[in-house]
């Protein structure tokens, strides 16, 4: 394949002592007149290769029959009104509806309907959150996917926007007082009090500090919490708002420099409840009085479980629910409010993901959760605690054809003797097949059961997906996310050579036969295994990825992300940095996996210019015939996209790692029918 001229320049830096050569730097400037030259070149030769992957509108179509599933939220209750979200198989976007009381004839009304406000599908509705009262809604939308949302606040009687638009509210947690007429919220890693019907510029400061911040306010609206990212966790504070102004709150120190993480929550009954894996690397839960919060005065109420995760916990009367996972395998238990003494197990579907509890805010005996396992579209359940019954009470709007696989979990070792987990989901079936380890192993997120209408269609096709529960993650808790972070970095991408060899001793898979695929971090997973282990590998999907970690920190969200990775200013952790960082590791004469790298032009979170720089070094170095792809997608982001544009971008990333792994789509696949409705 002849690629698009792509000059090496002699630039070097020179940090702390080290040459970092960087002979593509030009390509980080994305309106330049040679870059954008050469980005044109390169879709150009991605489009004429993407027109030849055999079966590429069959795994289009199958995808998109699979994700016409639709979706359902759990409800957010304000009186006897719920508020919820919905998506059916024709529609875009989801959309935000309100609804009367369960038995009642009061219609559902849709509020916001994002492809309503834009035809194009570009915008998204990207948090919302009812007033107590629920007469009001705060709610955010960006365009083109780059997630800088404005905040707006509607009347829902009248649907007229009565405040609003505050410009910069990325995902922007937002805590109503009781009046209804004023709320807290974050705009610029600013946390602020902002009352309906002034500007903007004039709300009141109450923190400022370059940092994520998290909000709540408990039902009584008395007590504010704050939580702020920090190494290793979280810092706390809390405000009695009862005795000092909402405009200039007395915060009290609940956490800090703790390396722990804590969510806290202040109960009906009064007691400040923190679930907290500080002496929990698993989780436990504590409770205190709100006039002592510091950590001297925590008592256990649920104590750390040494092999389940604590995920979440909520109250519903007199009744504590915890959520956890074993394994990544969901379960919730049942326990006395008063004690935290067990009382038993709320009966779930089957073994795969439960969480998204949510109760009546002013107390009740009911909750709402959320289930999803690799062949059940994610549907809402309610549990009453006064009978200890689950039944389903929300199901996504479509019917599916799911095929039939067997799912494993097989444990395996990792380069130093780690145990370490991967979920292997195949139609029934032996001899190696084509392939695909999935993996992220990151930011304590974890890897659990879901429905996929990207996983689904491969496993139909006969091929095996494999799910690598990675350290770096959290599956099995804080220690097993610290183990794959800042110095400990590599051990994510031993586990996930690990689980590659793994694939092919057990016979499920040879590296011919094997793809590798991550996002974002993943992405970064998948840059460090194909240029660490490209021997494992016949082809490689990185989607939005980190890949130059000596210069990550200097766009998009990169200066958050320092407690994860460490920044190059420190000389130990520049050492950490190169040692893995992808784009530093590429060599010349290695004969690479067919590789693809997907950007996003509406990406305020990760460059695209990781991806132009690795795409132009992999082509350069290279020795073999496999393609080096770029494909670039403007007018989306990093995370939310219309349903037709998830759709497309999946059906280009499976046609291409079957083309270059040997798996053959047919027209006819053989599912197994599961009406959801």
């Amino acid at each position: 394949m002849i690629y698009p001229p792509a000059e090496r320049r002699p630039v070097v830096d020179h940090l702390h002592g080290r040459a970092v050569p960087d002979p593509y730097r030009w390509l980080e400037d994305p309106g330049a007149p040679e870059t954008r030259s050469w980005s044109a070149a390169q879709e150009e030769l991605w489009r004429a290769h993407a027109g030849q992957l055999p079966g590429r509108d069959l795994w289009r179509s199958r995808v998109a029959a699979l994700t016409g599933a639709g979706m359902v939220g759990t409800p957010a209750w304000r009186g006897e009104h719920r508020f919820f979200v919905r998506r059916t198989a024709d529609q875009r976007h989801a959309v935000l509806y309100r609804c009367g009381p369960e038995g009642t004839e009061e219609a559902e009304e849709a509020l916001i309907d994002p492809a309503e406000l834009d035809p194009s599908g570009l915008t998204t509705l990207d948090h919302w959150q009812p007033s107590p009262d629920g007469r009001l809604l705060a709610y955010q939308l960006s365009r083109s996917g780059d997630e800088r949302s404005e905040l707006r606040v509607m009347d829902v009687v009248t649907r007229q926007v009565v405040d609003g638009p505050i410009d910069r509210c990325r995902y922007a947690p937002v805590a109503w007082l009781p009046d209804g007429k004023s709320f807290f919220y974050v705009r610029s890693r600013q946390v602020r009090l902002h009352r309906l019907g002034t500007p903007a510029e004039d709300d009141a400061m109450i923190m400022e500090e370059d940092r994520s911040y998290g909000l709540g306010i408990g039902h009584d609206g008395r007590w504010l919490t704050i939580s702020a990212m920090a190494a290793g966790g979280n810092d706390l504070w809390l405000a009695d708002l009862s005795a000092s102004s909402p405009d200039r709150p007395d915060l009290r120190v609940i956490q800090r420099d703790a390396g722990a993480v804590t969510a806290p929550a202040v109960g009906l009954d009064g007691r400040l409840y923190l679930l907290t894996t500080l002496d929990a690397p698993r989780g436990r839960l504590c409770v205190a009085d709100p006039a002592r919060p510091g950590p001297e005065d925590w008592a256990d109420l649920v104590a750390e479980d040494p092999e389940a995760v604590i995920g979440e916990f909520t109250i519903a009367g007199r009744t504590l629910l915890v959520a956890r996972t074993r394994h990544a395998v969901a379960e919730i238990d049942v326990h006395d409010l008063a004690t935290g003494e067990r009382r038993g197990r709320v009966p779930l579907p089957g073994l795969g993901s439960a969480g998204g509890m949510t109760v009546r805010p002013e107390g009740g005996h009911e909750v709402w959760f959320t289930y999803t396992d690799s062949v059940t579209p994610a549907s809402v359940h309610r549990y009453d605690t006064r009978t200890g019954l689950t039944t389903p009470w929300a199901v996504p709007p479509g019917a599916v054809q799911v095929p039939e696989l067997q799912a494993r979990q097989v444990v395996f070792p990792s380069a130093d003797g780690t145990p370490v987990r991967m979920v292997v989901l195949a139609r029934p079936g032996s001899g190696p097949r084509p392939a695909i380890l999935y993996g992220y192993g990151g930011f304590g997120l974890s890897l659990t059961p879901s429905y996929s209408s990207y996983v689904l269609p491969w496993v139909e096709a006969g091929g095996v997906f494999a799910l690598a529960q990675l350290r770096g993650g959290g599956e099995e808790g804080a220690d097993w996310h610290r183990d794959g972070m800042l110095e400990r970095k590599q051990n994510v991408f031993d586990d996930f050579a690990a689980a590659a060899e793994k694939l092919v001793a057990d016979g499920w898979t040879t590296p011919s036969l094997l793809g590798a695929c991550g996002e974002s971090n993943g992405g970064l997973l998948v840059g460090a295994a194909l240029t660490q282990r490209p021997d494992l590998f016949a082809a490689a999907v990185c989607s939005a990825p980190l890949l130059d970690m000596v210069r990550y920190e200097r766009s998009g969200l990169g200066p958050s992300w320092r407690p994860e990775y460490g920044s190059a200013d420190d000389p130990e952790q520049l050492g950490w940095l190169l040692g893995y960082s992808p784009y530093h590791r590429v060599t010349k004469g290695v004969d690479y996996p067919a590789t693809l790298l997907t950007t996003f032009g509406g990406d305020s979170r990760v460059d695209p210019m990781h991806a132009r720089k690795m795409c132009a070094a992999l082509q350069w170095a290279t020795s073999g015939s496999r393609p080096i792809l770029l494909r670039h997608e403007g007018d989306v982001g990093h995370g939310a996209r219309s349903a037709d544009r998830a759709i497309g971008l999946a059906a280009d990333m499976l046609a291409f790692l079957a083309a270059h792994t040997g798996l053959e789509i047919g027209p006819s696949p053989r599912p197994v029918a599961r009406d959801q409705r």
